[in-house]
């Protein structure tokens, strides 16, 4: 009778172990060799799905998988100073379900990366040129600690996913980084456009208290032009 009894436990066990890797998962794992993106304007609006529908294999070619001149220096005569050109799902259809895009960072001397998160994925970036002073900060529950390197041509670091991080372009030449994020579209919100640049305008009276400030400085915050570096 006590074996029985502890049998219930074990499977709720077995189950919230089971819920934990598939809610600790990126993207789900293929189950087909691939399984190319329709363009969305060929489905109709009123559907949805975690991810994009599948071309049909048969009419798959070789430019499903390809993109031309990631080797190119971006523009970044922008109040930022840097460019990130996000390679995802919808710039390469042939990531839809694989879990994985690419992105490359152009950086102005003294351009920024502004804080943002992925909330869908974790990054790995590269310096291919310069030299960028990147961080990240951890949760509430970690007391918000700050990770921060200088990092050179050559080296690698690694944000986690859903924490806030940046990169700084520390030198007086151009920067050039690139980083690789586990899902097919790992998605970006920068902190200073979410907060003071959303559609409708959080209330001022919501973000004097919070960054307990006086409500003029956010009034005038929320009427800048924030720009958003991500193409």
């Amino acid at each position: 009778m006590n074996k029985m009894k502890g049998v219930p436990i074990f499977l709720s066990l077995v189950v919230l172990g089971l819920a934990s890797s598939i809610a600790s998962a990126s993207d789900p794992s293929p189950l087909q060799d691939f399984c190319v993106a329709v363009k969305d304007s060929e489905i109709e609006s009123a559907l949805f799905v975690n991810g994009k529908f599948c071309k049909n294999p048969k009419d798959v070619t070789a430019n499903d998988f390809f993109f031309q001149g990631l080797d190119k220096p971006r523009d970044t005569s922008n109040p930022l100073g840097s460019n990130v050109t996000q390679l995802n799902v919808d710039k390469i259809a042939g990531l839809n379900t694989l879990g994985i895009s690419l992105a490359r960072i152009d950086y102005a001397p003294h351009g920024l990366n502004p804080p943002h998160i992925h909330p869908r994925g974790t990054e790995i970036l590269v310096v291919i040129e310069g030299t960028l002073e990147v961080g990240f900060v951890t949760s509430n529950q970690d007391e918000n600690r700050l990770f921060s390197k200088v990092l050179n041509k050559g080296d690698v670091f690694v944000f986690p996913v859903g924490l806030i991080h940046f990169q700084f372009n520390r030198g007086y030449t151009n920067a050039v980084a690139f980083a690789g994020l586990s899902s097919q579209n790992a998605g970006v919100i920068t902190i200073a456009n979410a907060v003071f640049d959303s559609d409708p305008r959080i209330n001022p009276d919501v973000l004097t208290k919070a960054f307990q400030v006086d409500k003029n400085v956010i009034e005038n915050l929320q009427k800048q032009f924030w720009v958003d570096n991500n193409n």
